[in-house]
């Protein structure tokens, strides 16, 4: 069975199938598939939205049926027969989708989720103005300051702090400045060098740059801070499991409720918010790897958490 679109207004809609995995967070390749043209009109009477996939996955179909539910509360309330005279809000899971959507011409808004800043900035970046406007997101990556507030649970003092940027990553250098050293690598480099010149900081705070924390460089990363007695703070909860210290993580049931957020305050006021990193989140530790670092980890740490309120539906 095919991956579809889901909406509000019973449309579907069929894609080829590529897969949706831990690659979310880092993939860039664009696929062949398309979306439904909604119909235009220059006098919308309301919203109406569809869930653009790439895949029929289990995973994909957990994420389209949760936020399904979370969103037809907001836009159910517009009447049914006027759907083709609603403007189109599509909801994008995964870079693939994202792309797709992206490169259609239609009055339409785009919010995307399960997309790193990485590569919603190299989506974004060479469209028009007008068009980049209509288009949010929702990152899949942690938000630098809550993992620097897990870094403040989790040592109970200041720490030295060190960032690794590509030219990928580069956009982030403000997001960062005056929470991190922040490091250059290039690709040509050993990262072993890089990794020496941030020898002296306690923490790599670790952000999803396919130049840096790819298959080649992440193992290494991971065993050399080890051996040098410094933290990573991971971008992801599997990082933490091979090796990393702790992070900050959303489920798709938060990144969900974020989407539905974004989405009512657009149906509400008809300002679309910005691209935004995820507003709840848990957190996860490495219990082993706290104890071979020497890091006392208490309650308050691994309870570190911000949930979404609770909805009527």
């Amino acid at each position: 069975m095919g991956p579809r679109l889901r909406g509000d207004d019973g449309g579907s809609g069929r894609f080829s199938a590529i897969a949706l995995a831990i690659s979310l967070t880092l993939a860039t390749t664009a696929g062949a598939a398309g979306v439904i043209n909604p119909t235009h009109s220059t006098d919308p009477t309301g919203f109406r939205f569809q869930i653009v996939t790439a895949d029929d996955s289990g995973v994909t179909r957990r994420i389209a049926d949760d936020l399904y539910k979370q969103l037809m509360p907001i836009f159910g309330g517009f009447r049914t027969e006027l759907a083709q005279h609603r403007r189109m809000v599509y909801v994008a899971i995964g870079p693939v989708a994202l792309r797709n959507v992206a490169a259609r011409k239609c009055d339409c808004v785009v919010i995307a989720a399960f997309t790193s800043s990485q590569v919603w900035r190299s989506v974004t970046e060479n469209l028009q103005p007008e068009r980049a406007l209509s288009m949010t997101a929702i990152y899949a990556e942690p938000a630098p300051v809550d993992q620097l507030r897990l870094i403040e649970l989790l040592y109970k003092r200041p720490v030295r702090v060190a960032a690794i940027v590509s030219s990928n990553t580069g956009f982030l250098k403000p997001t960062l400045q005056g929470i991190a050293e922040i490091e250059h690598y290039d690709p040509s480099e050993d990262i072993n060098v890089v990794l020496n010149r941030i020898g002296k900081t306690e923490v790599l705070l670790a952000m999803p740059d396919r130049s840096v924390y790819n298959t080649e460089n992440v193992r290494n990363i991971l065993l050399s801070t080890y051996r040098h007695n410094q933290a990573v703070i991971g971008f992801s909860a599997d990082m933490v499991m091979a090796g990393a210290l702790a992070t900050t993580y959303s489920t798709i049931e938060q990144i969900n409720a974020q989407v539905a957020d974004v989405a009512n305050e657009y149906v509400a006021t008809g300002e679309l918010a910005p691209p935004q990193f995820p507003r709840y989140f848990s957190t996860v530790i490495n219990e082993g790897v706290a104890r071979s670092l020497d890091v006392a980890v208490d309650d308050t740490a691994r309870h570190f958490t911000r949930r979404p309120p609770a909805r009527r539906q």
